[in-house]
């Protein structure tokens, strides 16, 4: 015969293994949640170079009153044998202009490889007023063995740019993907 001292002990047992079970799933669900919650939150503020794309039409006007510098630099991980560089050091632009230039990649690999573009802007207030409308580091680049190609940048940079800011450089790093790619692929695949 069960005491009531016991059957007490079994209640309270049995509240506290489902608040452990409420807080384990809860926790799982986070961790699904955070990887489309964290490209939202970068689309909305731009960080990581993520932007959602903006409409030429609805841009402001023109400031021809103001002249920026926009410098664009590459980078690459030391473990991706590609060649990368921007086609031009820099370039002046008015706030509010669309412009386009391209950076010059290439695989100097025999084999096909995946690279993934990082984006970073400095000074990082400026962040927010450079608008890609284009951008090869919005996806995975995949390059045959030995191809090189040209890939081109869109952008502007918005008028409400503070006026201290005269020059912004846009920085890309470029990463091997191919380890990123091999882990979304058994996520998406469940293996």
């Amino acid at each position: 015969m069960n005491s009531p001292g016991h059957s007490g002990s079994r209640r309270a047992n049995r509240h506290v293994l489902f608040q452990a079970a409420l807080v384990c799933v809860v926790m799982f669900g986070f961790g699904f949640a955070m990887v489309p919650l964290y490209r939202a939150f970068c689309d909305l503020t731009g960080i990581n170079g993520r932007m959602a794309a903006v409409a030429t039409e609805t841009m402001a006007e023109s400031d021809s009153s103001r002249i920026i510098t926009v410098q664009f630099v590459a980078n690459r991980n030391q473990d991706l044998p590609w060649e990368f560089k921007p086609e031009v050091s820099s370039i002046q632009v008015h706030p509010g202009e669309v412009r386009s230039v391209a950076y010059f990649a290439r695989n100097l690999r025999d084999t096909p490889m995946i690279g993934r573009a990082v984006p970073s802007i400095a000074p990082g207030e400026a962040a927010k007023y450079l608008r890609k409308l284009e951008c090869f580091c919005f996806t995975e680049q995949r390059f045959a063995g030995g191809e090189a190609r040209d890939m081109p940048v869109r952008f502007y940079v918005d008028p409400k740019l503070p006026p201290g800011i005269e020059t912004l450089t846009l920085s890309y790093t470029f990463f091997d993907a191919a380890p990123q790619a091999v882990v979304e692929l058994e996520q998406r695949t469940g293996s």
